[in-house]
């Protein structure tokens, strides 16, 4: 049989149920541009539908019949090397995606290509009355054939479904099959490299002025050109004609003339670099300089290594991580600093600039496309040695990987919410493991399953016990809300915050507040009936912003306007519950005379930058906000922070509500004092007795540790069991309810697999997801208590893909997350 070169492609539109690597036949044209990494073209199913796929292997074997050729190379270089292909495969075993969804994770959106279907006439020269007759048994053909005629004889299917309707599809694949059309499919690219026009003298400058200086007074813009370019060498056309005056014409008769010659030279779209002082030594405390010998002797070490780098707020965490990233590059490798929020991304930055100046580079979602793609370029080619950013620049393709480091590695916003759901420090593990680096995770409030897998010897465990410079931690009073009731003030600013906010505003310092829900209240409610407005599309009341007037969803974005009058008893609404704009209004009738900054998803939509550098800048007395202004920042004036209210994250229906408002308390409390000055913070809260808040009052990790663990162990939550949790998704509600049980009866018919049965695993639910709609979708959850391992996984697999052929559950999705930080 006859040998060929045969590639094994991951393909876009295979689904999860059917996703595997498939044979593609490499035709004689395309050999020598088919090599692993780059993308392709390829016909795919029954219809053989043109799309996107990227090629993982190349293979010499024998040409069997029915092997389809690919369409097209569309990368004239491997955008995934032999690294990142492995990454993809693991990350479709470890997190149920497939192989496509793991690759475009790993690439930066810009690099993808947009796939246009163009339908057109078979023949062009075909009249009208001939594909009329083709065509006479395709329903709505005639809809379609006007289109296409009076189009020219060719349509993007967009225009069609315009004007034909979203059932277009059919016809068209039925006029297909008669041969009255055609389909092609064309590729672009969403973010192109960009060049720009250099010129450069083509003879040497002494020939060049000596040509044009006797003509001076008849072509002055031509002496002036080459004056400039013997002076600099070489600039771009752009730069000339703006500096000169002179024209693209007057460049082009130079170069027809032989005096100057143009070439095409990349320009990078990154953000500008900052302007900032060359940091001072680094001058370490005896705490520090431990912490910092230990964690260097595991980067010598030669093997991959992990370790909790556990500091209390204010302990010069970011001090240590600078000497590490120091000692990383003299020792020739590269390394990876994450932070959670992008808030905390610009002051990171400037820190780290001022140390490592243009070897540095910052990525995260906030920069825009043609940025990030133009980033991602530079770290490529090994210009950039250090790599800032949020959860999707652990994928920065940076080789010789020294360190990662993961700060506040306990928050959520590590984990991603979309498909493949990774957690940021999981792929972290593989890339240290792979390249032999040091993972370092840093926090002041560990994850329970981090600070155990510290206990029990799996990471090592480094300690900051005192804050730097020595200063002392806040002074934390807990107020208790029930006694503002009781003596008549509804208000969310008590007796005790009021008059820690005069004091400060008295001696000319800032303080933050933190109330953790945007909007102006919780929701409205009708005094006679009882009515909630809700939105339509998800099972939640909507939430009322005074800004706008509006009743807001912040699930869908659904908005309405807010009416005073209820729509179904004609009763007055009352307003319930409180966000940071009500606050603010609450702020600025107590503090009329003082400045006030509010920082939420509403206002910070200009930038996060903008507005934390104006309350440094301006002194602003008050910042206000929302999770946002929790974690990371570092201002010497702020000597006080106020808790709303301590209980909004805690009574929520998630194993993980104590863990996150303790780190919530902690983190936010540790804002103050940074400086000189003595910090102090009011926790305000309904339950002041609670043993998490009592905790997170005294910063004491260990005591909440030591209860929470307790409870973990009891409940066989993380770390002592893992939790998978299929969640199944449709539009209506009883079929999705039956699909879940479906689901449940098929987890404890393999819970008693030889396998699985050994982790004693658990099957619990369906119950409703805590928004039960979400986008005109219910959801309902089942629950498997049991071992993350390849057993159990291979199982998970196998249950989604038979779920995705089951014909019954036509119209539903279902997807896992293993313990989900939501």
């Amino acid at each position: 049989m006859e040998t060929a070169v045969i590639v094994k492609v991951a393909v876009s539109a295979a689904p999860y149920s059917i996703d595997k690597p498939y044979d593609y036949l490499v035709p004689e044209p395309l050999l020598e541009a088919a090599v692993p990494g780059v993308r392709v073209t390829v016909p795919f199913g029954r219809g053989n539908r043109s799309s996107e796929g990227i090629i993982l292997a190349r293979t010499t074997g024998e040409k069997s019949p029915g092997l389809k050729p690919l369409a097209s190379v569309l990368d004239r270089e491997p955008v995934l090397d032999g690294d990142g292909i492995a990454l993809a495969l693991w990350m479709r075993q470890r997190y149920f995606c497939t192989l496509f969804e793991a690759v475009k994770t790993i690439l930066p959106a810009g690099l993808w290509y947009r796939f246009q279907e163009t339908w057109c006439l078979a023949d062009p020269a075909m009249d009208r009355e001939k594909a009329d007759a083709l065509a006479a048994s395709v329903r709505r053909a005639g809809g379609v054939l006007d289109v296409l005629y009076a189009c020219g004889g060719s349509a993007g299917l967009e225009s069609l479904r315009d004007t034909c309707g979203e059932e277009v599809s059919a016809t068209l694949k039925a006029l297909q099959k008669t041969g009255v059309v055609v389909c092609e499919t064309s590729a672009k690219r969403k973010i192109s490299d960009k060049t720009r026009r250099m010129v450069e003298l083509a003879v040497s400058a002494e020939e060049a002025l000596a040509i044009t200086e006797p003509k001076r007074r008849s072509a002055p813009m031509r002496y002036e050109v080459v004056r400039l370019l013997a002076a600099t060498g070489r600039a771009s056309s752009a730069d000339i004609c703006y500096f000169t005056g002179a024209s693209m014409q007057t460049l082009r008769g130079l170069e027809k003339a032989g005096i100057v010659s143009f070439a095409e030279e990349e320009a990078l779209r990154v953000p500008a670099p900052q302007q900032v002082e060359p940091g001072a030594p680094i001058v370490l405390n005896g705490e520090q300089q431990a912490a910092f010998d230990g964690i260097c002797a595991l980067t010598k070490s030669g093997k991959p290594e992990a370790a909790l780098l556990y500091g209390v707020t204010g302990s010069g965490k970011t001090q240590v991580y600078l000497r590490l990233v120091q000692e990383i590059l003299e020792q020739g490798r590269t390394a990876m600093v994450l932070v959670p929020e992008i808030v905390l991304t610009p002051q990171i930055m400037r820190k780290f600039s001022s140390y490592f100046g243009e070897q540095v580079a910052m990525l995260h979602s906030s920069l825009r496309m043609t940025e990030r793609y133009d980033q991602w370029k530079r770290i490529r080619r090994g210009e950039v040695r250090v790599v800032l950013g949020t959860r999707s620049a652990i994928f920065a393709p940076l080789k010789n990987l020294g360190l990662v480091i993961l700060d506040e590695e306990q928050e959520g916003s590590y984990q991603s919410e979309n498909p493949p759901r990774y957690h940021t420090r999981d792929i972290a593990k593989y890339l240290c493991a792979r390249q032999n680096a040091t993972l370092l995770l840093g926090s002041a409030t560990p994850s329970v399953e981090t600070a155990w897998a510290a206990e029990s010897g799996s990471y090592h465990k480094v300690l900051l016990r005192h804050r730097y410079n020595a200063h002392s931690l806040p002074q934390v009073t807990i107020a208790d809300l029930r006694q503002e009731i009781r003596a008549g003030y509804p208000g969310l600013i008590g007796a005790d915050l009021r008059r820690e906010l005069e004091e400060n505003l008295s001696r000319g310092e800032q303080s933050i507040l933190f109330l953790n829900r945007r909007g102006n209240s919780r929701m409205l409610l009708c005094g006679e009936c009882g009515h909630v407005p809700e939105c339509p599309r998800c099972s939640v009341p909507l939430t009322y912003h005074s800004a706008n007037g509006r009743l807001m969803c912040h699930y869908c974005g659904h908005s309405q306007r807010a009416t005073e009058v209820c729509p179904e008893c004609g009763g007055i609404m009352k307003h319930v519950g409180t966000g940071t704009q009500k606050v603010e209004e609450e702020l600025r009738e107590l503090f009329p005379e003082a400045g006030i900054l509010r920082m939420d998803a509403d206002t910070a939509t200009g930038g996060h930058e903008k507005l934390l550098r104006q309350f440094e800048s301006e002194r602003i007395p008050i910042l206000l906000g929302t999770q946002m202004v929790a974690k990371g920042l570092d201002f010497e004036n702020v000597t006080l922070v106020g808790v709303l209210s301590a209980d909004t994250s805690l009574y929520i229906d998630s194993y993980r509500a104590a863990e996150r408002t303790f780190s919530l308390l902690t983190q936010v409390v540790g804002r103050a004092g940074r400086g000189g000055k003595t910090g102090r913070a009011v926790i305000q809260t309904y339950t002041p007795g609670n043993e998490v808040i009592l905790s997170a009052a005294k910063q004491d990790y260990d005591r909440f540790y030591e209860s929470e663990i307790r409870l973990r162990k009891l409940r066989r939550y993380p770390p002592f069991a893992d939790l998978f949790t299929f969640t199944v998704s449709g539009s209506e509600e009883g079929a999705v309810l039956r699909a879940a049980a479906g689901v449940r009866e098929t987890l404890r018919q393999l819970c008693a697999l030889p396998g699985l049965a050994a982790s004693q695993p658990e099957v619990l639910g369906p119950a409703p997801a805590p928004v039960l709609k979400l986008n005109n979708r219910y959801r309902y959850r089942v629950l498997l208590v049991g071992r993350n391992d390849k057993a159990t996984r291979e199982q998970v697999s196998w249950l989604l893909k038979e779920f995705a052929l089951d014909r019954a559950n036509r119209g539903l999705n279902m997807f896992v997350d293993c313990n989900t930080m939501e």
